[in-house]
């Protein structure tokens, strides 16, 4: 298995050890996973490539690496104002998506499964705090995918930069915001100490999909009960990565703001709303980019977000407002 993802990284590359592990253990060695952090065996970007060449059998990434190979894996990755964690899971495992999804791998030689999640996340680190949608107007931020498309809509440039430049470009102004995977990671990249604004919600990642892609010539070589062994495994880890991020990055926040300063800032109610609808004209420009498989797995996204939207709004949404209301209650 190779990885996007540099060795021991909270989440993403402890992950991918904790997969490769559970699949060896639970087949009793019959298929045996060794790890490659991202540039051990091919560089982080490489590793879809190099499992549909076979250098490798397995891939820990996250479908959004790979638009250029077909604008449609975003859908199996994550939209801006998009589906939730369960939700997509949801759409995944009993609406349909995962069928499209092997369709669409298919054409490229890969088996794909969903194997971990990071959960809502911030919508970025920034060095001056978006009070207005005009504050968006020239901003230079980090960010990648149809994110970066809904923020050029406000006047914003976005960029595609490695995690690794992140730090030292929003230390020397190159830019003036960035997101990247969350609490837990970016604390550990020291983010705060260049940009001590946090602004909130991540409406560009509701529910990031991390993804494993297998082989498909490899994988279907498999036994019936290995193969069942593998999508058992990918499913555990899926859980199991999820609840990692919950852990580790209500800690990190926590650090955040206790021990460095760092300053959470709710984005205003105007940028929300034009972040919206930006985002609503980026997803209908996109469905006139695909071809007919395309159209058809972006027809199921949002038909499946609009279905379940309305149970999310009366259910969990509703119990996180009353959870958030003013009374008091042990802490």
């Amino acid at each position: 298995m190779v990885t996007a993802w540099p060795k021991g990284l909270p989440g993403l590359g402890t992950g991918a050890e904790s997969l490769a592990k559970r699949i060896t253990e639970m087949s009793d060695g019959k298929l045996s996973v060794r790890v490659f952090a991202g540039g051990e065996l091919v560089p982080p970007n490489q590793t879809f490539d190099a499992v549909q060449a076979g250098t490798a059998e397995m891939g820990h990434d996250i479908a959004g690496f790979h638009l250029g190979k077909h604008r449609a894996f975003t859908y199996f990755f994550g939209v801006p104002y998009g589906m939730s964690h369960a939700e997509h899971i949801a759409w995944l495992h009993h609406g349909g998506g995962q069928a499209l999804w092997d369709e669409l791998s298919a054409q490229f030689g890969v088996r794909s499964f969903a194997i971990g999640n990071i959960g809502t996340n911030i919508f970025g680190w920034f060095r001056k705090p978006i009070l207005s949608v005009g504050d968006m107007q020239g901003l230079k931020m980090r960010m990648p995918g149809l994110g970066g498309d809904v923020i050029r809509k406000l006047g914003a440039q976005a960029l595609v930069l490695p995690g690794g430049e992140i730090y030292t470009s929003l230390q020397t102004g190159t830019i003036d915001a960035a997101e990247f995977t969350g609490p837990a990671n970016d604390l550990a990249l020291g983010f705060h100490q260049a940009a001590p604004y946090v602004m909130y919600p991540g409406i560009h990642e509701a529910g990031p999909v991390q993804q494993v892609v297998i082989n498909k010539q490899k994988y279907d070589t498999l036994t019936p009960s290995v193969r069942r062994i593998v999508d058992i495994a990918c499913q555990a880890a899926d859980e199991d990565m999820l609840a990692e991020y919950q852990w580790i990055n209500s800690q990190a926040i926590r650090t955040m703001v206790d021990k460095h300063g760092v300053k959470f800032t709710r984005l205003p109610e105007d940028v929300l709303k034009a972040l919206g609808k930006a985002s609503g004209d980026v997803l209908l420009e996109e469905r006139d980019k695909l071809d007919n498989l395309g159209k058809k797995i972006w027809d199921a996204y949002v038909k499946a977000r609009s279905q379940m939207k309305a149970h999310t709004e009366v259910c969990a949404m509703a119990y996180y407002q009353a959870r958030a209301l003013d009374y008091p209650f042990p802490s």
